[in-house]
């Protein structure tokens, strides 16, 4: 399990963007948001890096936790 702490992710909508985003990646991804937390959790067979970079695509920030 891959945890990102996403700072600039401050809604709901944020937090769909994000699962989409890495579900786009991994479709059989898990993905995890607790955005009230500003926390991504996701079980994937993708790597951290390319799990960060799926979210940056969708416009975000993430730092691994």
């Amino acid at each position: 399990m891959h945890q990102f702490s996403v700072g600039d992710m401050t809604c709901g909508h944020c937090a769909s963007t994000i699962t989409k985003a890495v579900k786009d990646a991994d479709s059989k991804a898990t993905v995890e948001v607790r955005w009230a937390e500003k926390r991504v959790a996701v079980a994937s067979q993708l790597s951290q890096d390319e799990i960060a970079e799926a979210i940056r695509e969708a416009g975000y920030t993430p730092r691994p936790v």
